[in-house]
């Protein structure tokens, strides 16, 4: 490809960010179908909701436990300690909060957004057929991958804790690399449908992904950012699930493009 036709790193990003756009639209074709994929993320949504309130009631202990150095300092360094520590552990739990909601609201409605990635995939053509594996093995498959992402959110998590207690500019580091990997994160777990119908493993599936890094990224970052405003995962979580089918598409037909040459 020309240089002055190789597509940007924003430009990706953008393209990567219009599937969720694409995945909007179908509450618009497809009513019916994305209201059944609003159900789980409702009720997940309002245990979720009773959870960030108890973290932030209870904010101000959790800082006091994790900063004890700063108890005996004067004023206004003690403060200020503790307001550093206390956004480091908002940053942190809003990337665990995030991926836990997507992760538990998948399982709670694993079979209407199935239905709304088969209905994807069937308007796009060529569906998958899924591969017959046993019970025993789909169930320690899907484990397996849940436990990886699980450790991957958690070491994030705990990444963003330690930026954000850094002086300065370490809250803003951690806001940003909360948006960038838990946007990777959801991209990894949301596109699951579509690569475990074709039989691909996480590993091949990150490689994947990761290959189209940009392009995977503007979608999940967008994602993550719009589960962050009250109320909007109910709407954008069917829209995800649909986005992530029609990226999943995109990035194996580069795959197999990139293949061929």
């Amino acid at each position: 490809m020309p240089p002055s036709t190789r597509p940007t790193s924003t430009g990706e990003f953008l393209t990567g960010a219009g599937f969720l756009g694409r995945g909007l639209r179908m509450w618009i074709t497809t009513p019916r179908l994305m209201l059944l994929g609003a159900v789980p993320a409702l009720l997940v949504g309002i245990v979720y909701i009773a959870g960030i309130v108890l973290l932030l009631v209870n904010l101000e202990a959790i800082v006091v436990v994790i900063s004890p150095f700063a108890s005996d300092w004067g004023e206004p360094w003690r403060t200020g300690t503790r307001v550093v520590a206390g956004a480091a552990v908002a940053a942190a739990g809003i990337l665990l909060l995030a991926y836990t909601f997507v992760a538990v609201t998948l399982t709670v409605g694993g079979p209407f957004y199935e239905r709304i990635w088969r209905a994807v995939e069937t308007s796009l053509g060529e569906a998958p057929v899924e591969p017959e594996r046993g019970l025993l093995r789909s169930v320690l498959r899907a484990v397996a991958d849940a436990l990886r992402l699980v450790g991957l959110a958690v070491g994030v998590a705990l990444l963003l804790l330690v930026c954000g207690l850094i002086p300065g500019l370490g809250q803003l580091l951690a806001l940003v690399l909360g948006a960038l990997f838990g946007g990777w994160i959801l991209t990894l777990e949301l596109t699951s449908y579509a690569f475990d119908a074709r039989d691909f493993t996480l590993i091949q599936r990150r490689r994947m992904l990761r290959a189209r890094r940009p392009r995977s990224l503007g979608f999940g970052v967008l994602t993550y950012l719009l589960f962050l405003i009250p109320g909007a995962a109910v709407i954008v979580m069917p829209a995800a699930v649909a986005g992530a089918a029609m990226l999943s598409r995109d990035v194996l037909a580069s795959t197999r493009a990139a293949s061929a040459v």
